[in-house]
């Protein structure tokens, strides 16, 4: 049987096993196997050469019975209705996972940044916002930057949603630029949780941070803060890749000359004449494998190749199912992305909080209170997992879904 490479199915199914583990009957899982609303929206761009281009543009609202959505924006040329949908999903059990009074929620327009002027950009930034503004808000929903998207389109659209709501509006998004509202430590803050992880993992296994070998598929926002936090700890970091190829060395790469090397979309092993493959990079010797690039890396193919003790997920949907089932039966701990990549809306979650109360914390306040958020998520995760005899991933969705089912449960829904 062929295996199931779609994102939304496979999150349905592991959500629907969590859900039949926790008691809830068939009505719960029909309540929560979909997003609430989902918006598709056509969005008309004046391109620089005077010509109009018209965009699709997403946005989901899995659920919002805990309180308003949360989740990116992504700006890329594979947006699809099915991927924003998923992606709401898997918010909503990271704000569970991480006990946020948040659902999850998504949004997407389908186009490549990577060709567009700065005036188109933000024209299509504005003119999302415009076309998403009703069922949008500091109480409704609230966006965030996520792939090839940042605080300057945050800027964009915090200013647009401002105009017309006719009030500054700076709980309207998050991972904006620090002058208009935005959080001490947000743009690291994916990186960090994942470093978290990690850290607690090893301790789990007993690996020694100091000299552990570190392989990161992946070196665009997450990947490259993960290599800088991971080497700083005196890691090894023997094997990065971009979209055109990896990079290894047994002895440990140079992180800080790569970074200083690497373009605005993480590319830099195109400078590089010795590369080796992607599906090289992911089954070389190593402690701890992390996945920081695109789905379905990690598949029933290559996962008996792996020859890692550790694996985290820093990406979203890395691993199937099919290859989650194997790395257990084989004893690698695997940190799903749900809870290792949950920093990114804790802090989101700090940046709104601020806003509200017009008053900000320091990096050092920020930092320590996502320390003890993921530690939390981590250990809780983790003994669900040990007391259950289950994997990872299921007792992350357990821990995730909870919370939505019982307020949806509450309210008189189900």
């Amino acid at each position: 049987m062929a295996e199931n490479l779609n994102l939304f199915t496979s999150t349905q199914a592991v959500v629907q096993e969590a859900l039949h583990k926790l008691g809830y009957d068939e009505a719960m899982y029909e309540l929560l196997k979909e997003p609430l609303r989902m918006l598709e929206v056509r969005i008309p761009v004046r391109m620089d050469d005077n010509t109009v281009k018209v965009f699709t543009g997403y946005r989901a609202q899995h659920n919002d019975a805990v309180g308003p959505t949360k989740g990116g924006v992504r700006f890329h040329p594979g947006v699809t209705d099915e991927e924003v949908k998923a992606l709401s999903m898997w918010m909503t059990l990271k704000c569970g996972i991480v006990d946020l009074p948040y659902g999850g929620g998504k949004g997407g327009v389908t186009c490549d940044p990577r060709e567009m002027s700065m005036g188109e950009l933000e024209r299509l930034s504005r003119g999302y916002v415009r076309a998403v503004s009703q069922i949008v808000g500091p109480t409704k929903d609230i966006p965030a930057p996520d792939v090839f998207t940042n605080a300057q389109i945050m800027a964009w659209m915090m200013d647009e949603y401002s105009r017309i709501d006719e009030f500054n509006s700076p709980g309207f998004i998050t991972g904006k630029p620090l002058v208009l509202g935005g959080s001490q430590g947000r743009d690291r803050a994916t990186a960090q949780g994942v470093t978290i992880c990690i850290n607690e993992a090893a301790k789990k296994v007993g690996i020694d941070m100091t000299g552990a070998r570190v392989v990161i598929q992946g070196f665009g926002n997450a990947g490259s803060f993960l290599a800088k936090f991971l080497s700083d700890q005196g890691a090894k970091v023997i094997g990065i890749s971009d979209a055109y190829g990896a990079l290894h060395d047994p002895n440990g790469l140079d992180i800080d000359y790569l970074l200083d090397r690497r373009d605005s979309f993480g590319t830099v092993t195109t400078l590089f004449e010795n590369t080796i493959s992607n599906q090289d990079l992911l089954e070389l010797d190593c402690d701890i494998l992390v996945p920081a690039a695109i789905e379905n890396q990690i598949t029933s193919d290559n996962a008996h190749n792996i020859k890692a003790t550790i694996v985290v997920e820093a990406a979203n949907g890395p691993t199937t199912a099919e290859a989650t089932k194997i790395l257990h039966e084989r004893g690698i701990l695997l940190v799903p992305d749900v809870l290792a990549s949950a920093g990114g809306v804790t802090v989101s979650y700090f940046e709104w909080v601020q806003n509200n109360q017009g008053y900000y914390w320091t990096e050092e306040e920020v930092s320590e209170k996502l320390h003890k958020k993921m530690v939390d998520a981590f250990e809780n995760i983790y003994n669900v997992a040990s007391t259950r005899n289950i994997n990872m991933r299921l007792a992350a969705y357990m821990v995730g879904v909870r919370r939505t089912a019982e307020a949806s449960r509450f309210r008189g829904w189900v």
